[in-house]
């Protein structure tokens, strides 16, 4: 995707702070990628499904969990004189880095900037795509090869091991190639607003109808909600994000909320129908050429308008 210069035979070490929720993370992965090319040897420290998001980089990832002194003994360990950035916006985040001996680059944000070593002014205008490789872009040195402009496509690796997990979980539960892939949850609420469809029940019923085969892979917990949603779909076990990245990139089409899932499926080059509601379409629409979006932030679309979409993408 990038080309990489001669600057970046001696690699830099760079601790980066991944953001917490896994669709921001998606978003981020063209920061990644630049920063990688343009000479940084990168860590990765955040939740701890960021382990199993980037399986199949060699990037190091330190997990974050407990105490605020386990998640700094853990940083100050991991990074061992490497600079640093943030892609979370919290106040917190930096007290954590600066706690470990490290003084990041990231966004003013929160009254935070006495903590940073270079604090960057916010582009309100930004998707979040372009929002973390603006600030990935002011750690690279001048002679990377680094374009400005973004590509068209994330580029979310999937490793070996994940496409294996995933063919098992799926042949193991009775399902079978082509399938569709429906996300039917997203967590919390959105000023003070649900950001799930509440469609995804009549759209799963019409999918089967047809003699299709649907699937669904609950997130940590949401077994029981999925299968209320979807009656009669193929539902698997809870697994790691990235066998759910494996088997959103191997499905016929994904449709799913403005969520995790969604962006996910985006970032591994999905066929996607991406639903909206209640969130702004501007700064999180999933970033590809093969996402359609259905609905605005101004309310939910009309399930015949959804269905259209996905007769579109079965037909194409």
């Amino acid at each position: 995707m990038y080309a990489i210069g001669p600057s970046t035979l001696l690699m830099t070490p760079l601790i980066v702070r991944v953001p917490n929720h896994l669709g921001d993370a998606c978003m981020s992965i063209a920061a990644l990628d630049a920063l990688a090319a343009g000479g940084y040897s990168l860590t990765l420290a955040g939740r701890p499904w960021i382990r199993a998001l980037f399986e199949a980089y060699d990037w190091r990832t330190v997990p974050l969990r407990g105490r605020r002194a386990d998640t700094v003994r853990a940083l100050r360990e991991a990074a061992r004189g490497s600079l640093g950035l943030l892609l979370t916006n919290s106040f917190s985040t930096a007290l954590e880095f600066r706690l470990a001996g490290i003084r990041p680059t990231g966004y003013a944000r929160g009254g935070r900037s006495w903590l940073l070593s270079r604090a960057v002014a916010v582009d309100a205008r930004d998707h979040m795509v372009e929002y973390y490789h603006r600030l990935a872009r002011e750690l690279m040195p001048r002679s990377a090869q680094v374009p400005e402009q973004l590509p068209a496509q994330l580029d979310l690796k999937v490793s070996a091991p994940a496409r294996q997990r995933a063919q098992g979980a799926l042949a193991a539960a009775g399902g079978a190639r082509p399938y569709v892939v429906l996300c039917p949850v997203a967590v919390g609420l959105h000023h003070g607003r649900v950001k799930a469809w509440d469609g995804f029940g009549r759209l799963n019923a019409e999918l089967l109808a047809r003699g299709m085969c649907v699937v669904a892979m609950p997130g940590p917990g949401e077994s029981a909600d999925v299968q209320r949603a979807l009656p009669g779909a193929t539902v698997l076990p809870e697994s790691d994000v990235g066998t759910f990245a494996a088997l959103l990139a191997d499905a016929q089409l994904v449709v799913a909320n403005d969520s995790g899932p969604g962006h996910l499926a985006a970032a591994v080059g999905a066929r996607l129908v991406s639903v909206f509601g209640v969130t702004e379409p501007e700064k999180t629409t999933p970033w590809g050429p093969r996402v359609r979006r259905v609905g605005s932030g101004a309310g939910w679309p009309r399930y015949e308008d959804v269905l259209a979409a996905v007769d579109a993408f079965m037909s194409g």
